[in-house]
């Protein structure tokens, strides 16, 4: 199996939600709220193997990243269409490392994906500013 695509939506839904207990962080900078998010999850039973997205996504370099972390990091710079070249040649390494594709196959299939998807941030963001956190 190439990855883990439950995994991999479950971190992409939650990996912010480590913000809800630093609320400062949901339109400012900060990292408090990834070990947070962590501990949330795991108190309300989630298991070690998905709790990390919390405190991985914004990890990716780290080499103890596996490949569902890195897409979970990926999924949240490509929400905002923020494009970190880094961040994606290392997907696309582990892609093609997983897949025996060539990398610039791989590179050509993410681009697409993640142009589509980031299309759309305007659209979400507009959206998700409509309705400001008050501290």
């Amino acid at each position: 199996m190439l990855f883990d695509r439950e995994a991999v939506l479950f971190g992409a839904a939650t990996h912010d939600i480590g913000k809800t207990v630093h609320v400062s962080e949901l339109s400012g900078p900060g990292a408090a709220h990834e070990e947070a998010g962590q501990a949330l999850l795991l108190g309300r039973g989630v298991s070690p193997e998905l709790a990390r997205f919390a405190a991985t996504h914004a990890s990716w370099a780290e080499p103890r990243v596996g490949l569902e972390d890195l897409l979970v990091s990926l999924a949240d710079k490509i929400w905002k269409n923020k494009r970190v070249s880094d961040l994606e040649d290392l997907v696309v390494a582990r892609l093609a490392e997983e897949t025996g594709r060539a990398a610039w196959e791989e590179f050509i299939a993410l681009d697409e994906v993640l142009s589509r998807i980031g299309d759309d941030a305007d659209g979400r963001l507009a959206f998700q500013a409509s309705f400001p956190i008050h501290t």
